[in-house]
């Protein structure tokens, strides 16, 4: 017997706030191809995935899913998702193939086109000026363990967003520094594939400093009208008890995986309980100079969030170091996921997510939030109607959007959602094997198909909310 009760709970919607930002992101490398196209020059992606071992099956950038080629046709596949925006990466390979200096104009055409093409459907670009693929000419000269690589990427944003600025509101400089640096320097699982655990903090540093660089450029040239941002990657980090040991625990990977970044840019510098649990790598401080924490610390419009799955850790002896790209981490046993997993094995936590952005919300001081990328891994059939019907990926979406939602309700100054991610794409080291796109991706014949998550999504969107219970919208 179905009650009032009953009835009034299934009717319950959870709207957004009016103005909320719905989109999809993607990332330059990992669905462009083309990569010897138009002048395009090496990344330091393209030279790892040539090296055997290092990627999966040795998968490539190219073709990925084509967009360099395909981009009218993708944009108009947005445009029938009802996307509000979108966010792409702009490869620094393609703008200057030598890594300074001379300018590529058939790159800058590529970027002039897709924005174009984006605005006449009513879409809002939403631009990163770097998403790992450093030229491959600057890492011969040390990458981002060279502070003049920061310098080198400050001049690279001035000419992008002189030539898109126009139409080019919404800017972000940097997406997930802390892989860039502590997966591509610490551990040497991403590109340029170097395990150090002092490279991987001194890189780190210079990552901020171009950030800052390059935010300071734009400013100089931006209208009043532009919104900066840093995209960076968070975890929340859970122990099993609240005891002081398990407590500390927490604080250590907290400040290694969330703070080191995050509080620089809000010009609190380095957290000082972390600058002590590093010191017994050295003093890889002796890269910061005069201004650098100031040049940090210039103001952001924004803070970009990519959230995928919480992180679970237990005190343990004191001079245990885990394995894992943490750099100068020790005391501390990082725990396997629990419950449901997606295809890349993490957990899928959807109460960890409210609990960080509300959290975040709270520590930056009133700087607004975006959600740049959210998503879930899942291997995907087309099956015998040509439908992708991706029930797990349908959940992970729909009870992370009410994690959003329970977040905002909580207080969190929270302005977008973007899903992770448009397309099936190059997942990095793991090649082609883990599809994250709420549109499938037949990378033999380039076909794309529309998931039940994207059409889900697009039911979201269009009604700027969803059903407070089950997975029908």
């Amino acid at each position: 017997m179905t009650t009032d009760s009953d009835v009034e709970v299934e009717r319950e919607v959870l709207s957004f706030p009016p103005g909320f930002l719905w989109g999809a992101a993607t990332a330059a490398f990992q669905i462009e191809g083309s990569t010897t196209v138009d002048g395009r020059g090496p990344s330091i992606w393209d030279t790892f995935a040539a090296t055997p071992g290092k990627v999966l099956n040795a998968d490539g950038g190219d073709p990925a899913c084509d967009h360099y080629r395909r981009y009218s046709s993708d944009v108009d596949l947005m445009a029938s998702l009802g996307l509000a925006a979108y966010r792409f990466s702009v490869a620094w390979p393609r703008i200057q193939p030598g890594g300074s200096g001379a300018v590529e104009e058939r790159g800058l055409a590529f970027y002039d086109r897709l924005v174009d093409s984006l605005l006449d459907k009513g879409i809002q670009p939403l631009a990163t000026l770097y998403h790992w693929d450093l030229p491959q000419v600057l890492e011969d000269f040390g990458g981002w363990r060279n502070r003049d690589t920061a310098y080198r990427f400050a001049e690279y944003a001035a000419i992008v967003h002189d030539r898109l600025g126009d139409r080019v509101e919404a800017w972000t400089t940097l997406n997930e520094p802390w892989v860039s640096a502590f997966l591509g320097y610490g551990n040497g699982i991403h590109a340029p594939g170097v395990a150090d655990p002092v490279a991987s903090l001194e890189a780190a540093h210079h990552l901020l400093l171009a950030h800052g660089l390059a935010t300071q450029a734009l400013r100089a040239q931006a209208p009043a009208s532009h919104r900066l941002s840093l995209v960076l990657n968070f975890s929340t980090i859970w122990a099993d008890d609240s005891s002081e040991a398990s407590l500390e625990a927490v604080r250590k990977v907290d400040g290694l995986q969330n703070r080191i970044l995050l509080d620089p840019v809000l010009g609190r510098g380095y957290p000082l309980d972390v600058l002590q649990d590093t010191s017994w790598l050295g003093d890889w401080t002796n890269v910061v100079r005069d201004g650098d924490m100031e040049t940090i610390a210039t103001p952001v419009d924004w803070i970009g969030v990519n959230y995928y799955n919480p992180t679970r850790v237990a005190p343990a002896e004191e001079d245990f170091v885990p394995e894992g790209p943490h750099a100068g981490l020790r005391g501390v046993a990082l725990q396997p996921p629990r419950g449901e997993l997606t295809g890349f094995g993490w957990e899928q936590n959807a109460d960890a997510f409210t609990e960080l952005l509300v959290r975040l919300s709270q520590h930056v001081d009133g700087i607004p939030l975006v959600v740049t990328e959210n998503g879930s891994a899942f291997p995907d059939t087309v099956d015998e109607l040509g439908r992708v019907v991706d029930v797990q990926r349908t959940k992970y979406l729909v009870d992370h959007v009410r994690a959003v939602h329970r977040a905002i309700a909580a207080g969190a100054d929270v302005r977008g959602y973007l899903a992770w991610s448009l397309l099936d794409n190059f997942e990095w080291a793991a090649g082609y094997s883990q599809r994250f796109g709420i549109v499938h991706v037949d990378f033999e014949t380039q076909q794309r198909t529309v998931k039940e998550s994207a059409a889900t999504f697009s039911r979201i969107i269009g009604n700027n909310g969803l059903p407070a219970h089950g997975y029908t919208v």
